[in-house]
């Protein structure tokens, strides 16, 4: 079995941290994100992954080689020479995707974290007998997205509202698909949308199932929403197994800590931190919603939440550093600075206090 990820462009939103590598391969919970969504695919009999991208493949693929090997996995890219929206990449993926089995192949967004039910819904797939499956996922406040319009009972797609001003429904695309290889037959080789021009007219010919995804799900591509998303996937995996969460007198709530990490005496962590590996976390630090990316150094009784910090960067002793500030890779925050929603691009010192959110060049 096989499946693409739409990689795409140059993941402005999640700046300054793709100043130094390609969005898929920002660390999420330890990890690379686009990791997360390969190990989900492998662990279900995909033998090979299709990655659709516009933007530094050399650089994707150098990094995903060790990940091919360990995995068992086969990762290819298809490369766009102009962007292509999300369902041209199929097109020009078309002879990757297809082969003599017929079988359908996952489609996923590179930037949406879940619980991946791909087993189920592979089941789903086979039990309805469409020509496309998609997954989608529930939220507060559907007037922000594009709604699915669909039968509770079977799952028959009807139609698609985008930001719909009256409540319509409360499911929106989750950006997983599974499709037959016939799916190809509808898509032409230009930039095009898979949800606004593809999707609506294999509803019409009724012809789309929509499964509603159990558990979280996040679009983890801008800051809010990556912290939002760490709490979730935490959470999850409390429930999951638990053993690779971190305890102790000092952990508050869900917390990943690399093993390779070190942490301090009389350090408060928690909840909702993800530290990860060499990173160094000195005596009486208080951590809590935020992510420290490989080699970060806190000093002593620095506080940090709802924040992001970047590869290699370190934050001075006594400093506080809050409300989605972002530190690109290899930032260093003197001591006794305060950071108010500061987005720190890479190599800089800080040595005054960020009194308003801002971008530091």
């Amino acid at each position: 079995m096989k499946a693409l990820i739409l990689v795409g462009g140059f993941g402005t939103r999640l700046r300054p941290l793709t100043l130094s590598v390609p969005k898929p391969l920002v660390d999420f919970a330890n990890k690379p994100m686009i990791l997360h969504q390969i190990e989900a695919l492998k662990a279900i009999g995909v033998t090979e992954v299709v990655l659709a991208i516009n933007y530094q493949p050399e650089v994707m693929l150098n990094f995903l080689k060790e990940f091919e090997a360990k995995l068992g996995i086969k990762i290819t890219c298809s490369q766009e020479t102009e962007p292509l929206g999300t369902a041209g990449p199929l097109a020009l993926a078309r002879d990757k995707l297809v082969d003599k089995s017929g079988e359908p192949f996952f489609v996923l967004n590179s930037d949406v974290i879940s619980e991946y039910p791909l087993k189920e819904m592979i089941a789903f797939h086979k039990s309805h007998g469409g020509e496309a499956s998609i997954m989608v996922t529930k939220v507060d406040e559907p007037s922000k997205y594009g709604v699915v319009v669909m039968d509770e009972a079977t799952g028959h797609v009807d139609k698609f509202v985008e930001k719909p001003k009256i409540f319509v429904g409360n499911k929106i695309n989750a950006g997983i698909y599974l499709l037959n290889p016939s799916v190809l037959d509808r898509i032409q080789l230009r930039p095009t949308s898979i949800e606004k021009e593809v999707f609506p007219k294999i509803a019409a010919d009724k012809k789309l199932f929509a499964m509603v995804l159990p558990g979280f799900w996040m679009d983890i591509g801008q800051p809010r929403d990556y912290i939002t998303g760490l709490r979730l996937y935490l959470e999850s995996l409390r429930k999951k197994s638990s053993t690779k969460l971190a305890t102790g007198s000092h952990i508050v709530g869900n917390v990943l800590v690399d093993e390779t990490a070190t942490i301090g005496e009389g350090c408060l962590i928690g909840p909702d931190v993800a530290i990860g590996p060499g990173c160094v976390v000195e005596a009486g630090v208080r951590l809590s919603r935020c992510t420290m990316m490989r080699g970060v150094r806190i000093k002593k009784h620095a506080c940090i939440s709802s924040s992001i910090i970047g590869w290699h960067s370190t934050v001075g002793q006594w400093a506080r550093v809050e409300n989605m500030t972002i530190l690109g890779e290899d930032v260093h925050v003197c001591d006794e600075i305060y950071s108010n929603g500061g987005v720190v691009l890479p190599h800089k010192e800080i040595k005054s206090s960020i009194l308003k959110p801002e971008i530091v060049m």
